[in-house]
Order: C-alpha cells, then structure tokens, then sequence
C-alpha cells in the first residue's frame, strides 16, 4: 500500500478547514478506504475533538518525530468507522519543533498503512503551512465565499504552486444558496473567476454542523445532512468517481409566496 497525501489547507482561519479534513476522512473510510488523518496543526491539537477521540490520544506527531514512539503505534483507531485512523497533533510543543523534512518522513511512513493521508494544516502561511505542505502529493484549499477569505485563499494558491506542488482543488465551504440568491454572497463563479482553480466540492451551510463537532460526531456519520452528502461526494470525487455536483439553487417560489412576502413587507401596525 503507498497512500496518497493530500494536504487540506487555507489561508484565512474559521473558514472550516478542520472539520473539512475529518469529515473527508471519515467519507472515504466509510468507502471501505484506508485513512489517517493527521493533525499538523501543533500547539493547538484540535482535530482530535472534533473526530471525538481527544481521551484516546497517548502518542502524537512529536513522539513519532523524535523518535519516541512508531507511526504505527501513535496511531488512534476510530471504532465507529473501520479503516479510519488519527495521528494527533501535541497541544504542548511548538510548530517549529517540526520541520518539513521530518513531517514528510512521518507522512512517508504512514503512506504503508493507508490509501489515504489527509493533513490538516495550521491556517496562515508561517511555518506549520511550510511543514503540511512539504509531503503533499495533492493540495485541497479550503475557503468560505467572503472577500477576505477568497482574497487570502487566493495568496495561498501562488504559494502551493511557488512550491513545485500541483495546483490546488477548491472546497467551497458554508454557501447559503437564499444570500447568493440576493446578491449578499459571492456565488461559486464568482469565486472560481477571482481563484481559477478546479473546484472539487461545494459544501451548503448546515447546522448539523455545529452540533455535530460540538458532540465529536463528523456530520459524514449523520443520515439525512446535506453538508454531510457533499463531504461523502467530495471522498468519491478523491476516490475517481465523476460526480455531479449537488443543485444548491433555492426553488422557485410559487405566486402565494410572493403575495405573502409582499404582505409582510407592507406591514400589519401591530406591535413586535
């Protein structure tokens, strides 16, 4: 087995990059895929809680750098998703106790027991970007359609592709089809004309979301998500399948909605 390495990665922070790489990995173990995710994000150590295996963690990143304990050993198996497996980042150490040497020595290492690495790296452009960067074969960016976002999401690209490493593939994270309708969001042209790279994934707002991390479940592992089927269609995309992608546009309305919200708009003089 030699996995591949894909390294998820953005330029401005919050714009969910973590739960990106976790729902991404539990997607495509749920294909029957071999997984490791791995946390570069050093210092930190959030990709841990968000999958729910934080009081498993023993081994991490920097006991496998320094030699303390083996890739394998320092891995964390998830029991609710066979084949799926984390390397936690170390919440006490610094990002420049690594180097993209030793983190592409690790990564090698891992590609012997999965299909798949996916690293999630530190949001900016400093040194842990430079150490998740180094062992990626493919490069997937992650940005929310804000102009801030786009606009560093943008400086990122110039960088991967300054590095020898392909161009990245855009996950267009949190659309809210009813503002794009209203012209108060940028829409996916919008973004794909301002970044031109292949875009891989729209993922809709969702607040499964949130309840989903906040109890350590990756909305991938809940029936009925919308967020949660452009996560597993982003994994069958990675996995070679050419998929569709899904129709976010809101639905006409029909003549009584209109006359209802033109009602509302009038106003009724009562109290609020």
């Amino acid at each position: 087995m030699a996995g591949k390495i894909i390294t998820v990665t953005s330029g401005k922070g919050g714009v969910g990059k973590t739960t990106t790489t976790a729902n991404i990995g539990v997607a495509l173990a749920s294909r029957g895929r071999k997984v490791v995710v791995v946390d570069a994000d050093i210092g930190l150590r959030n990709l841990d809680v968000v999958m729910g295996l934080e009081n498993r963690v023993v081994y991490n990143l920097i006991h496998v750098v320094r030699g303390v304990a083996s890739a394998e050993r320092a891995l964390i198996r998830d029991k609710r998703v066979p084949g799926l497996m984390l390397l936690a980042a170390d919440q006490h150490s610094d990002k420049d106790d690594v180097d993209p040497e030793e983190m592409k020595d690790v990564c090698d290492q891992l590609r012997a027991f999965a299909d798949f690495i996916l690293v999630d790296s530190p949001a900016g452009i400093e040194q842990g970007f430079r150490n998740a960067l180094a062992p990626a074969d493919e490069v997937l960016l992650v940005t929310t359609p804000e102009v801030s976002a786009v606009r560093d999401a943008d400086r990122v690209i110039g960088l991967v592709e300054a590095s020898g490493k392909p161009a990245p593939r855009l996950v267009l994270n949190r659309i809210k089809p009813e503002l794009v309708a209203r012209g108060d969001m940028m829409s996916t042209e919008d973004v794909l004309d301002i970044l031109r790279i292949h875009i891989i994934g729209i993922v809709p707002e969702d607040g499964d979301i949130v309840a989903a991390t906040n109890r350590g479940e990756p909305v991938t592992l809940k029936r009925g998500s919308r967020a949660g089927q452009a996560y597993h269609n982003i994994a069958a995309r990675l996995d070679g399948e050419d998929l569709p992608f899904m129709n976010l546009e809101l639905p006409p309305t029909s003549l009584l909605d209109r006359l209802s919200h033109l009602f509302n708009l009038g106003g009724s003089g009562g109290t609020t």
